[in-house]
């Protein structure tokens, strides 16, 4: 199967434009759908996240967790300074400033609402020739969830993630996903990009600080080629096969929100 037809990609285009002139982009869904109903207005992936959906959380993001990741938590975190910036969190986030960041205040907010903003550095570098991104919530529904046993993997809430989609010459030209991967209670983030036909292009670790044990492992390169739907079933309990279920995951999120786009 083609992911994307010419109609996919007309489709995948419009929606490119009206996320640009709209700004209406989200990360982690039900995080930034709690935020607007809070607040008035859909926030960036930065809010939540260090820099951009699916990397670690900022210690706003960590509070929100921590407090229940639901509507009250919203409450329960609204007088701490998360960023410690001297600004509480609920007064920056009324002021349209961003709570998980200590550089953006009332009155000196930044461009973090900004669609040139949402796209981590390092997924750009995956695709230096792209014109034009959409960022675009995956969401599971239960159909997706059920679809995911078919494919070896049992997919839940905590697996909603933020697709990159690089645009060039009018025309989509893969896709990325940063995503965590666990092994012996310590989590890492990787970071992996497909071709237009969702064959996986490269699976790297996203800090290039990591242990060396997981930042050069050999089983990167054995994943490079396969289809995002195909990822093997990995056996046993080594760092590897984490980071091959992890991949498995994350591929499968990629393939059940995109398949029928």
């Amino acid at each position: 199967m083609r992911l994307f037809t010419a109609g996919r990609m007309q489709q995948l285009l419009i929606l490119v434009i009206f996320t640009a002139n709209t700004m209406a982009v989200s990360a982690m869904p039900s995080f930034a759908r709690g935020y607007k109903l809070h607040y008035g207005y859909l926030p960036s992936c930065q809010a939540c996240h260090r820099e951009g959906g699916g990397t670690p959380l900022n210690d706003y993001g960590q509070a929100f967790m921590d407090s229940g990741k639901n509507s009250e938590a919203f409450i329960l975190i609204g007088n701490a300074d998360s960023d410690n910036d001297g600004f509480g969190n609920a007064s920056e986030a009324t002021a349209k400033a961003n709570p998980g960041d200590k550089n953006s205040i009332p009155g000196n907010t930044g461009l973090w609402l900004d669609l040139s903003s949402l796209i981590p550095k390092e997924v750009q570098a995956l695709f230096p020739d792209a014109t034009a991104w959409k960022p675009l919530d995956a969401n599971l529904t239960p159909v997706d969830i059920a679809a995911g046993t078919k494919l070896g993997v049992t997919l839940g809430p905590e697996d909603e993630n933020t697709l990159y989609i690089p645009v060039a010459d009018r025309r989509p030209i893969g896709t990325a996903l940063i995503f965590p991967a666990t092994y012996n209670e310590d989590t890492f983030f990787l970071l992996m990009a497909t071709d237009r036909q969702l064959n996986i292009s490269k699976v790297t670790v996203l800090d290039p600080k990591e242990e060396p044990a997981v930042r050069d492992n050999k089983v990167f390169d054995q994943l490079r080629g396969l289809p995002v739907q195909s990822v093997p079933q990995p056996e046993g309990s080594s760092l590897e096969s984490s980071i091959i279920l992890a991949v498995k995951r994350a591929g499968a999120l990629v393939y059940l929100r995109l398949k029928g786009a």
